[in-house]
């Protein structure tokens, strides 16, 4: 199989929404409207084999050193092809072009995100200073980042995980 790991396109969203959409279902990840895909758009790579979208993932930077792995998704037929490792390896080195330290994800995927470098954490990754500056985000993301109490329904389960670049 060969991969090719790039920038996404409008032309992308339609297979993004598609990815996503049955692990929305399943509570995995977040659903959101498209209008949300297109606004995030410059965030996202893609995974794409033999010309189909294989897979998504988008880098959201929160904060001078911190950024969140987001919406990372393989197409199920091409789940343990090394797919999303290569996802998520793109998304870290765009990461560290913008000169980010940390990348932070909530995920149900503990074991893949370990074997990535990531560990498990308890509470806040950022100082309180930065809480309160994160608290004026409108970003649903963010919101779930914070824990805060009006996304837990998304976010019920999720471990949250941390790497150092």
């Amino acid at each position: 199989m060969t991969l090719t790991i790039r920038r996404a396109r409008t032309s992308d969203v339609r297979a993004i929404r598609d990815l996503v959409a049955p692990l929305a279902e399943r509570r995995v990840l977040v659903s959101k409207d498209t209008v949300a895909y297109y606004e995030g758009l410059q965030e996202f790579r893609i995974a794409e084999a033999e010309g189909r979208v294989v897979g998504c993932g988008a880098l959201h930077v929160m904060w001078d050193d911190l950024a969140e792995i987001r919406t990372l998704a393989v197409a199920d037929d091409h789940l343990g092809k090394g797919v999303g490792g290569a996802l998520l390896e793109a998304l870290a080195q765009d990461a560290v072009e913008l000169g980010v330290e940390r990348l932070f994800c909530l995920t149900f995927e503990v074991d893949f995100f370990t074997r990535h470098g990531f560990s498990e954490i308890e509470g806040q990754a950022v100082d309180p200073d930065v809480y309160v500056e994160l608290l004026r985000s409108y970003d649903e993301g963010v919101a779930e980042f914070l824990d805060l109490e009006r996304v837990k329904p998304n976010t019920l389960g999720n471990t949250r995980m941390l790497r150092q670049l």
